[in-house]
């Protein structure tokens, strides 16, 4: 017999001093995070990607509807396609559809619409938000929250992709519906997040930005 609630397991307790040092260590850890845009060839274990995938697939998300797939592309070709489909698009974007202002704040990292990273990293993994699914019968189970989980198991899943010492790089073409087209996915599902994943080249640089202070970006009550 199935019960509803269950025993919590597996839940560590810290002294204040090891939850500190812990919180310090994986502080400085994801202080390494940069987004790149230039990646080699080089291949990464496909384990990696799968635990990185499995690790999002444990995020909170509303009434544990998970309504998240993950597409993991390493075949070339579909690789090429997606880029020349999203270059299409970028194309567009760059000429016509984006306002001027958001193209001035665009300039200092030096993007364009030519995306080789999606032909060059050894993995996209391409994130859908799934809206609904269909019960036995063909009735439709309506998830909620979507953007919300899917936005939380994106985030999960970049940081265990850094934390196995993977590079990335979030990408959004707008509009995304050829990825449903070119990886076969269904209606019910909504292109989301490209998450490119990789090594960087030998020769990969990185804006000088800076982030926001802590009091630029939380207050204690």
């Amino acid at each position: 017999m199935n019960q509803k609630f269950i025993p919590l397991k597996n839940f560590k307790l810290y002294s204040d001093e090891e939850m500190i040092k812990r919180s310090d260590n994986f502080l400085n850890l994801m202080k390494t995070r940069r987004t790149i845009r230039t990646f080699s060839s080089q291949s990464i274990p496909q384990k990696v990607i799968e635990n990185a995938v499995k690790a999002a697939g444990s995020a909170p998300n509303g009434a544990n509807m998970q309504p998240w797939f993950f597409a993991i592309v390493k075949d070339p070709k579909i690789k090429k396609t997606i880029r020349l489909e999203a270059e299409k698009e970028e194309k567009e974007f760059y000429t016509n559809r984006a306002p001027e202002e958001w193209l001035k704040v665009l300039e200092k990292f030096g993007t364009t619409e030519e995306k080789p990273f999606l032909e060059k990293a050894p993995y996209l993994i391409v994130v859908f938000e799934r809206k609904f699914d269909k019960d036995s019968e063909g009735k439709t189970i309506k998830h909620y929250y979507t953007k919300e989980s899917v936005g939380i198991a994106t985030g999960m899943l970049i940081t265990a992709l850094h934390n196995s010492g993977v590079a990335t790089l979030t990408h959004t073409p707008s509009p995304m519906n050829f990825l449903n087209q070119i990886l076969n996915r269904p209606a019910n599902e909504k292109p989301f997040m490209i998450i490119v994943a990789g090594i960087p080249d030998k020769t990969t640089t990185v804006p000088n930005i800076t982030k926001k202070n802590f009091d630029e970006i939380a207050s204690i009550y």
